[in-house]
């Protein structure tokens, strides 16, 4: 988004929400290829299926660091057989109501329910077999390949809640890029992704033509309660009604987090892509936390939950508004004396909408910091995602980050990324330069999260922003100031 910070999608950060019966047009130019995916940003339309895969292609006359056959697209979801809206109602209640886990995994958008492609393998289930003839819309989207080639699978993870294990039966799978930027490739039987990251990972189809195999996807680091979704893939010439003999991919324990931070660790990036400065300029650590507000439970960030605003903030600075939110800095950083390992002795946060403003090209360092929720020995997995920047993952860490820590640091490839993760009771150093004008989201990927409260907001060069379209700014205070213009 460099020049366009109005087109991010934002709602309340970049631009007013889109009413219905209203048009915006987002236009914006593409900087690089790579594997991406669009969605809805206003209250928890991507629960409820907002959402698409975007993928950009080289430019003519360049090419990738590496060869395949064909290639196909995957994006994963979750889905609650429920309206987002009643989620929303849930979990904005006093008493609080959770919304459970969802129902169905999904794969291109669909899913398996009360049913299972693979339930003759699982003797211990009454669960039945799922009965497609391949024509339904619901069918399972097979994957068609041909013996002895290599393809390019994209992945994607627009999931509101679970995180994934993605395995292909019987075949090795090379990682080759990730959120957008190429990566030293390496290979693995299966892998984890989180919500809101992006993978091009290859395979050959070596194996036995005469069989199909299982494309399995299982959910990670929350107990199991939603059934894991499978496709085929299907080698010519065979029957793609032909459902493989052998028993699907065994997924990982859920809560085997040594294995999720092996295949962390294991993302590097590709020679001669851009290694971070050497230093920072300034450094945030964001400590991340369940909290009580009025009775109600929220997420914070430092003991704040955020609330945006009814005016846009790129609009406000713009337009030098001081009324339109909290001018006062949020916390930099949290007390030292606070144990992350244990629930705190005070609960209590606060709403905030204050916002982190940078210097222009300055390299800002952000350390997230998890910790245990509101239950006793639980802390759970975050991906956090930064809107209009990548940054470089510098190290991941267990317990309390200190400033011995540093030495853990990667300056010499860690892989650019805009999506992160940190693993329960533990820290995920971050490194980006605040090089792009404008307002930008960094939050929690979790949408139920995100809803009460987990994300943070970064502004840099605003003043270096030429026109903005009226239509992003038509409500709250800016849209007084432009009808009173009109």
């Amino acid at each position: 988004m460099f020049g366009t910070p109005w087109a991010d999608g934002t709602a309340s950060i970049s631009q007013c929400a889109i009413n219905p019966g209203e048009t915006f047009i987002y236009r914006f130019k593409v900087p690089k290829a790579g594997t991406y995916f669009y969605h809805g940003h206003y209250g928890m339309q991507r629960s409820a299926g907002l959402y698409g895969s975007l993928i950009v292609d080289v430019a003519k006359g360049e090419k990738e660091p590496f060869q395949y056959d064909g290639e196909f697209n995957l994006l994963l979801s979750d889905w609650w057989h429920k309206a987002s809206e009643e989620q929303e109602v849930a979990l904005s209640s006093k008493p609080f109501r959770w919304i459970g886990e969802p129902q169905t995994l999904l794969i291109n958008g669909r899913g398996q329910y009360n049913c299972s492609l693979a339930a003759k393998f699982n003797k211990s289930s009454d669960v039945p077999t799922c009965q497609f003839s391949g024509n339904e819309q619901c069918a399972p989207q097979t994957l068609h390949v041909q013996p002895n080639k290599t393809y390019r699978l994209r992945l994607a993870s627009t999931t509101a809640l679970a995180s994934l294990n993605f395995a292909i039966g019987n075949h090795k799978i090379k990682v080759v890029e990730a959120d957008g930027n190429y990566v030293q490739p390496f290979v693995v039987d299966e892998m984890d992704i989180y919500s809101g990251e992006s993978y091009s990972i290859l395979f050959k189809t070596d194996q036995d033509p005469s069989q199909n195999y299982w494309i399995s996807l299982s959910v990670r680091g929350r107990l199991p309660k939603t059934p894991e979704a499978r496709t085929i893939l299907n080698y010519s010439p065979s029957s793609p009604s032909n459902l493989p003999n052998s028993p699907p991919p065994v997924a990982p324990i859920w809560n085997d987090y040594n294995h999720s931070k092996t295949f962390s660790n294991k993302i590097l990036s590709q020679i001669g892509s851009p290694k971070p400065p050497p230093s920072f300029d300034r450094r945030i650590i964001l400590l991340n936390t369940q909290n009580h507000i009025d009775g109600y439970i929220k997420w914070s960030i430092n003991n704040v939950s955020l609330l945006l605003p009814t005016t846009p903030y790129l609009g406000s600075i713009k337009f030098g508004l001081k009324g339109a939110f909290d001018h006062k800095k949020p916390p930099q950083t949290y007390p030292i004396d606070y144990n992350v390992m244990m629930p705190a002795p005070n609960t209590n946060a606060t709403y905030g909408n204050g916002i982190y403003m940078l210097d222009f090209n300055s390299t800002v360092d952000v350390i997230l910091q998890n910790a245990n929720a509101l239950a006793v020995n639980v802390s759970e997995i975050h991906p956090w995602h930064l809107h209009g920047h990548d940054f470089w993952v510098l190290a991941y860490g267990d317990g309390k980050f200190t400033k011995e820590d540093e030495k853990k640091f990667n300056l010499k490839n860690p892989p650019l990324r805009n999506t992160a993760v940190i693993f329960p009771y533990g820290w995920t150093a971050l490194r980006f330069v605040a090089n792009n004008p404008g307002v930008w989201a960094f939050h929690c990927h979790i949408e139920p999260h995100l809803h009460m409260g987990m994300g943070v907001v970064f502004a840099e060069g605003v003043h270096l922003i030429g026109k903005v379209p009226n239509d992003a700014f038509s409500c709250g205070l800016t849209g007084k100031i432009l009808n009173h213009k009109g």
